[in-house]
Formats: C-alpha cells, sequence, structure tokens
C-alpha cells in the first residue's frame, strides 16, 4: 500500500452508528420475540412498569377455608340428629296414641260386653216372672183335669218331669181320683201310716218331698200331686215311669 494512503476519518463514525444500529436491531429483536411470547387474545399494551404480585398462599386463609368445612359440617350433623330426633318423637307418639286406642276398644267391647250380659239377666229376671204371674193367673177348674194341670204348671216350675197321661194313670189306679181317699188295710196302714190322697202318699214322703207353694195339707190334691211326682222322679226319673205300687 502507498505510505501515503489513508483511510478517512469518518470510517470510526461509521463503525459507531453501525454499532448503535445493531444494537437497536438486537433490541427490536428482543421485543419482537417477547411480542411472540405472549399468548393469543392476551392484551400487550401493559407497561414495563406494570409487574403482576408474585401469588402467595398462606396458612392463615387455609386455616380459614377448613374451620368454616368444619363448621357446615357440624351444622348439618346437629340438624340431621334434630330430623332423626323429631322422627323417634312422632313415632312413640304415634305407638302411645295407637296403644292408648286399642286400650280404650277393649274396654268399650268390655263395657259393650258387660252390659250385654246385664240386660240378658235382666231380661230373664223380667221374663221369669212374667212367666210365673202367667201361670197364677190362669185358672183351673176343681176337678181332677185342673188339679192336674194346675200340678204339671207347679212341676215345670220346679223342672219335676211328668207328663198329663203318667199322672192321671198313676191316679186312677191309685185313688180312682178321690182326693179324700186313704188306704187302711196295707202295711203301711198296719205301721201306722197310711197312704192317703189322689196318689196315695205316706206323710213322711209328703214331707220329704213338699214342693214349696203349695198346700202343706196332704189331702190337698195339687199338694199330693205335686210330692208324688217329685218323689217319683228322685226314685224313677219320672211319674211317667211308674206303673204299679211304688
Amino acid at each position: 500500500m502507498p505510505a501515503n494512503f489513508r483511510i478517512p476519518r469518518s470510517s470510526r463514525a461509521l463503525t459507531r452508528t453501525h454499532k448503535a444500529a445493531v444494537a437497536g436491531v438486537a433490541t427490536l429483536g428482543a421485543a419482537a420475540i417477547a411480542f411472540t411470547a405472549v399468548p393469543g387474545g392476551a392484551h400487550t399494551t401493559a407497561s414495563a412498569d406494570t409487574v403482576a404480585a408474585p401469588v402467595q398462599i398462606g396458612s392463615q386463609p387455609v386455616k380459614d377455608v377448613k374451620a368454616s368445612v368444619t363448621d357446615q359440617l357440624a351444622g348439618t350433623s346437629v340438624k340431621i340428629q334434630a330430623i332423626e330426633a323429631k322422627k323417634q318423637a312422632a313415632a312413640q307418639h304415634k305407638a302411645r296414641t295407637a296403644a292408648a286406642q286399642h286400650k280404650a276398644e277393649a274396654a268399650a267391647r268390655h263395657k259393650a260386653q258387660a252390659a250385654h250380659k246385664a240386660a240378658k239377666a235382666a231380661s230373664r229376671s223380667a221374663e221369669r216372672p212374667r212367666m210365673e204371674t202367667v201361670a197364677a193367673a190362669t185358672s183351673y177348674g176343681n176337678n181332677l183335669d185342673g188339679w192336674i194341670r194346675k200340678s204339671l204348671s207347679i212341676m215345670r216350675q220346679h223342672n219335676i218331669p211328668g207328663s198329663y197321661s203318667g199322672l192321671h194313670r198313676n191316679i186312677m189306679r191309685e185313688s180312682s181320683g178321690n182326693p179324700a181317699a186313704m188306704n187302711g188295710w196295707d202295711i203301711n196302714a198296719r205301721n201306722g201310716i197310711p197312704s192317703k190322697g189322689l196318689l196315695q202318699v205316706i206323710q213322711p214322703t209328703f214331707n220329704a218331698y213338699h214342693v214349696p207353694g203349695t198346700s202343706a195339707n196332704i189331702y190337698d190334691p195339687v199338694a199330693n200331686i205335686t210330692a208324688a211326682a217329685n218323689y217319683a222322679a228322685h226314685r224313677y226319673g219320672s211319674i211317667d215311669n211308674v206303673n204299679s205300687a211304688y
């Protein structure tokens, strides 16, 4: 190179300019890279001075959330217990009500049964005097037929068996229908206790089998028939079973 050749002074200035341009291009490139790194739809107008505050999770907020959840669970448990207690109380009340109703119904049935029995007994008591009154009011002839029929009425009241034909048959055989008849020749007469009346009854037998409500006179036709029928019922089952001396 010729010794007198010199590089112009302006070359150093260009060099500084170039450096400045390169620095600017680098800065623009970094900005472009930063811009492309921003997600789509995000705002890019924030200034460089705006810096997001760092998210910190402290222990106190977590504790507060846990306590709140615990309180809510405790409140729910209390509510459930209250509901269950109400259900149990309602069930117990229903059971007590049903038991009381059952007891009342049983008492009502018992009372009704007792009233029915009492009414039935009263009806029977009222019916018995009515029947006896009707029997007493019935008039019977003062003859053998009337005596037999009246005796049969009294016999029914005292549950003494016997029929009209059975009485009539034995009366006719023993006394021929004479209420004053007396046997003075048989063994009873010889022993001093002669047979008397329609059915020829001795005095000891008449006294033993006399039916209340009839005359105490052995010669009374109705008293004689009824006492003899009562004696025959105890010994033979019924006056109808007697066909000879008894």
